[in-house]
């Protein structure tokens, strides 16, 4: 899950690492009064779960009461990568010498935590690897030792910082952005710019943290954070509903049970020429309402030509699923084409129901799978 920029500062400040002095606003009259307690200049800062805002108008500085009215006006009318602007934070101004990428983020290639550090802050890292890999450090951190003294000898090394007091602190904001990354089930904290200010202090200006969804049943007291704000209607529904959902792009919408059987599955579709048009995982569950309310998400998109059903029976048993087949389709018919893999538990039982709803099933995986790809338009 995402966090806002205010939310990930909130917990930068319960982590001490520094940040300026501000204020969340939701509405104009708010974002006024706190910035003229707050003196100038100020920054409005939009608050939406996307980059680019800078880009997009989305951060103003103000540096006088005349300048105010207008820049509040104009971000809360802002869209931002289709996100409506309803928030607002109010920082204080800061005196910048010098800006610094920082961020902590988990490493899958190679089981580790990476640490990538920058010595142009405020600008797309990857548009900066881009143009020179040398100027973004990379360092690998193992989980088992953590940050150790050598990695701050190359980080400091890295970024040409050499005052003792600056050093000093960001060796603390390291430290405590990784503490913050293993404690909180983090899978990326950012820091885009950490800034020097012209009196040597060292400030987190902007915040991009985000939990991994699997640790939230172990974070009761970060449940004040929980937002839907960057998921869509069919995201938000699976979750609701315990389905395992990833909208893809292609045309072929998939209900299949087990998340390793799901992957195999589309990996087949591409294999055959098709595209899968999303990852729906119903789960180890024989209850028909899963498939009922599959098959809501999935017909919702207009894109989807065929419907896959690719079901290897075992906890899942496959006469509750074509159950669950009948009850959706009696409730609301469908026109797309249906076409049914089902094998295992209660295999002869379901492909009976299905017979009923004149639904022919096969045992075959790859059969199936050939089969909805030409009704997408054909096969390699």
């Amino acid at each position: 899950m995402n966090l806002y920029e205010y939310q990930g500062k909130e917990l930068f400040a319960q982590y001490r690492i520094p940040i300026p002095k501000g204020k969340l606003a939701v509405n104009r009259s708010d974002a006024v009064g706190y910035a003229l307690q707050a003196g100038f200049p100020v920054v409005v800062k939009a608050q939406v779960l996307t980059g680019g805002r800078g880009k997009s108008g989305g951060i103003k500085v103000v540096k006088n009461e005349a300048e105010l009215d207008r820049a509040v006006d104009d971000v809360f009318s802002l869209r931002i990568k289709g996100f409506a602007v309803e928030k607002v934070l109010i920082e204080e101004g800061v005196n910048i010498d010098k800006e610094i990428y920082m961020s902590i983020l988990t490493n899958r290639a190679t089981e580790k935590i990476t640490l990538i550090a920058c010595g142009q802050g405020g600008m797309d890292i990857e548009e900066v690897a881009k143009k020179d890999a040398a100027a973004v450090l990379k360092m690998d951190i193992d989980p088992l030792i953590g940050l150790r003294s050598h990695h701050f000898l190359k980080l400091f090394r890295h970024l040409e910082i050499s005052d003792q007091s600056v050093i000093y602190q960001m060796k603390h904001i390291a430290g405590k952005m990784y503490e913050m990354f293993n404690e909180l089930y983090l899978s990326l904290v950012e820091i885009n710019p950490l800034i020097i200010t012209s009196g040597k202090r060292v400030l987190a200006l902007d915040s991009k943290t985000v939990i991994d969804d699997n640790g939230f049943p172990f974070l009761k007291e970060m449940e004040r954070f929980a937002n839907q704000d960057d998921k869509n209607r069919d995201e938000i529904d699976a979750k609701n509903a315990n389905l395992s959902f990833v909208a893809l792009d292609g045309d072929i919408g998939c209900i299949v049970n087990g998340a390793g059987l799901a992957m195999a599955t589309m990996d087949m579709i591409k294999h055959f020429g098709g595209d899968p048009a999303n990852f729906l995982d119903i789960g180890g569950s024989s209850n028909p309402d899963k498939v009922v309310n599959a098959l809501k998400i999935i017909t919702r998109n207009p894109r989807v030509k065929a419907i896959l059903f690719n079901i290897f029976g075992g906890i899942t048993r496959c006469d509750d699923v074509a159950k669950g087949i009948k009850e959706a389709l009696l409730k609301s018919p469908i026109s797309l084409p249906i076409v049914i893999r089902l094998t295992g538990t209660n295999q002869s039982e379901g492909v009976e129901i299905l017979k009923g709803l004149k639904l022919p099933a096969t045992s075959s995986m790859q059969e199936a799978v050939k089969m909805a790809v030409e009704k997408c338009g054909g096969v390699k």
